[in-house]
């Protein structure tokens, strides 16, 4: 685990996505915490590690199907809290 997440919170939004992909909560946050971003920019892959190095919020986006909808996850830069919420609640 490169980081802590805090206290993992999620909006209903992204919670009824997840439920309606069969996604694992779960083994995003394994991810996240890992350092596989996802489907994010070589640009912001490079910002997390640097985040992850300086303290900084961390933003991960994994898709949920193939038809491109997403869900991601934000650790925030104190690392109180890591929250599940789709691209169009941010």
């Amino acid at each position: 685990m490169l980081f802590e997440l805090g206290k993992i919170v999620a909006t209903p939004a992204a919670v009824e996505a997840m439920k309606l992909n069969n996604i694992d909560m779960v083994s995003l946050l394994t991810k996240h915490t890992s350092g596989d971003w996802g489907a994010v920019c070589a640009d912001d892959k490079h910002e997390n590690e640097l985040s992850v190095k300086n303290g900084w919020r961390i933003l991960s986006s994994y898709p949920l199907n193939t038809t491109g909808d997403k869900v991601w996850l934000i650790t925030e830069a104190d690392r109180r809290s890591t929250c599940f919420l789709l691209p169009d609640e941010y």
